[in-house]
């Protein structure tokens, strides 16, 4: 459990170096719903959050990990537009958002309750809301024997999931590459854009 929060700390310490994702952007200029709140799902140390408080939007952040938890408290202390909080994906209360933000997150999400996830993410957004997030496909290095439970998906599973949206964007990685804190691993991870349709 030590070095896994090791390399937590690794993580984090090279992710406050990054801006937003510029997907987080894309979904922002999408966003036709009547709703300027957002969830980021997994929040990290608050990269997106940031960025879309600045835009004036009500952004509520919820992760596991208390590195990263502490790191975001400190970050946003003085900011009214930004919400806190340490929560799982099965157990957090989404609220109605305009965006709900997903980066690299759900793959971490427990497998036999991701239906029920899946239900609670896609319900929280207005018609004219954007999901922007990630997908582990099956032949990632961490689909399987990871030091904590991944929940990989095939394509088409990753496709059913969005038949209440439009698809903006999906980009398919399935390749070698590094990871944040430069160790190689075989990616395969499924990047999606959508719309809410309904």
């Amino acid at each position: 459990m030590e070095k896994n929060a090791d390399i937590w700390c690794q993580y984090y310490e090279k992710a406050l170096i990054r801006k937003h994702r510029p997907s987080t952007e894309s979904a922002v200029k999408l966003n036709t719903s009547n709703y300027k709140t957002a969830t980021d799902c997994g929040c990290g140390i608050g990269s997106d959050i940031h960025y879309l408080s600045d835009l004036g939007y009500q952004v509520s952040g919820f992760d596991i990990n208390e590195d990263a938890l502490a790191i975001c408290h400190e970050r946003f202390a003085d900011n009214a537009m930004v919400e806190i909080s340490r929560d799982s994906f099965e157990d957090y209360d989404y609220p109605k958002n305009g965006l709900v933000l997903a980066h690299s997150s759900l793959y971490f999400a427990e497998p036999s309750d991701f239906k029920n996830t899946w239900i609670k993410i896609s319900s929280s957004l207005a018609k004219g809301g954007v999901f922007a997030g990630d997908f582990m496909g099956v032949n990632d290095s961490w689909a399987t024997g990871y030091r904590s439970a991944t929940n990989p998906m095939n394509k088409q599973q990753v496709l059913n999931l969005f038949g209440e949206f439009e698809i903006i964007e999906f980009h398919e990685r399935d390749e070698k590459g590094q990871t944040a804190i430069g160790k190689i691993k075989h990616w395969h991870t499924f990047s999606v854009i959508a719309v809410k349709q309904t």
